[in-house]
């Protein structure tokens, strides 16, 4: 029997309770730093986005912050999740969460000595946005170092409950300092959450290093070898080709400022909200994935949480009511973490661990370039037709992509887990 304190290993497959992960001390470690870098990313695009709309007035403005995370996160995240494959993984978290610590920190004190410009944001946007590709494919993967594989499915659910969980945290915490004190403490809050997400993975005792890792070719090699796995996978592309057309048109999430005031004439305690309530949707969809281990068609049930989400960015867009937004928005969280979910298992369960870093390195890189063309998309497309109709076309045009790649990929229709 493996001790709750001591390195995981295999172990049968049993019953266990939705805290099963939390018995092992490295997991709990691992945890708590997740929740650090959650509550200091969240912190980040509020604080940043909404100085940046007070400033400029612009939903393009905003936009503008996608097209910046798409140009550098592209070649980071190739590379991330090669270096994740290769490297130590939680020296590779503490590096990356280190240089984020230290760029938010400069952010305030720019924030505190009133020297704060737009082009600061978007150079600190561009760092943070590297660092955390990087370190995301380390993060990820370090999962199965941390919890027996027969705890995974249970650890990535509580991974991503923590997400958000730590997402509705933050933006109540971001709402309270900015309304009451204004956002210059809310950038000095955001940096001094960032410190314990650098520390904290160097104290996980299990090896951080992948296992049955050769590495003899050159790095273009290697994430060559990784893009061509995740092409011939059978279920892997229809489940990425599934959240890039979700996301490329309904991203609203960096645009909620924008969003809040013109769909519902709000300022940062409605972007608070509205924040809060979609992360509490999502905390409720990834419960929910412990109901599903009877329900064999995960494909399937991802396509289902889609057309459940296109649906409900639709409707988003037809009310004015900031409450009725709020249940909507819960709904949409909802849909997207029961998506997000049972695409990072399938992920975990069918990869190898010598091919893990990459293959997540690539999901990220699907869905983190369709969040910024979709941050783009919507920030300009708001600020040429108006927040409700780029809602409500977007909700049309997710649903539509959907359709599309449920009928083209057979894989995805087919797939059935265990």
């Amino acid at each position: 029997m493996t001790s709750p304190d001591s390195a995981p290993a295999e172990e049968g497959a049993v019953a266990m309770p939705a805290w099963a992960p939390f018995r092992f001390a490295d997991y709990r470690l691992f945890w708590l730093g997740s929740v650090a870098a959650t509550i200091t990313q969240q912190l980040a695009i509020l604080a940043t986005g909404v100085w940046l709309f007070e400033r400029t007035g612009s939903a393009a403005q905003l936009g503008l912050l996608g097209g910046v995370q798409l140009i550098v996160q592209i070649p980071a995240l190739l590379y991330g999740g090669t270096l994740a494959d290769e490297l130590d993984r939680k020296r590779l978290m503490a590096l990356t969460q280190a240089i984020s610590a230290a760029t938010l920190a400069a952010l305030a004190v720019l924030a505190v000595g009133g020297t704060l410009a737009p082009w600061h944001i978007y150079a600190a946007t561009a760092v943070t946005s590297v660092t955390g590709v990087l370190g995301q494919p380390a993060r990820a993967a370090l999962t199965a170092s941390v919890v027996p594989r027969t705890h995974l499915m249970h650890a990535i659910t509580a991974n991503t409950i923590t997400l958000q969980v730590g997402s509705i945290v933050a933006p109540l915490l971001f709402a309270a300092v900015a309304e009451r004190w204004g956002l210059t403490p809310a950038f000095v809050v955001t940096a001094a959450t960032a410190a314990p997400s650098a520390i904290l993975p160097l104290l996980i005792r299990a090896g951080g290093r992948p296992v049955g890792v050769t590495p003899t070719d050159t790095m273009a090699r290697r994430v060559w070898e990784g893009f061509q796995y995740v092409r011939r996978h059978r279920v892997l592309p229809g489940l990425l080709l599934l959240d890039a057309g979700m996301t490329v048109f309904t991203f609203y999430r960096q645009v909620l400022p924008a969003l809040a005031s013109g769909l519902f004439r709000g300022g940062p305690g409605a972007v608070g909200l509205l924040t809060s309530a979609n992360s509490g949707g999502a905390v409720l969809g990834s419960l929910a994935v412990f109901f599903t281990p009877r329900y064999r068609a995960k494909g399937m049930l991802v396509v289902y949480a889609t057309v459940a989400f296109s649906v409900l960015v639709f409707l988003f867009g037809t009310t004015t009511s900031l409450w009725a937004g709020a249940l909507i928005i819960t709904g949409m969280g909802a849909t997207d973490a029961l998506s997000m979910t049972m695409r990072q298992a399938v992920m975990q369960l069918t990869t190898p661990d010598q091919m893990l870093g990459r293959t997540l390195s690539l999901g990220t890189l699907g869905a983190t370039t369709a969040n910024n063309v979709g941050t783009l998309w919507v920030g300009l497309l708001a600020a040429a037709i108006g927040e409700a109709s780029t809602m409500r076309l977007g909700g049309a045009l997710a649903l539509l992509c959907t359709l599309v790649v449920w009928r083209a990929v057979r894989g995805l229709r087919d797939y059935r887990y265990p």
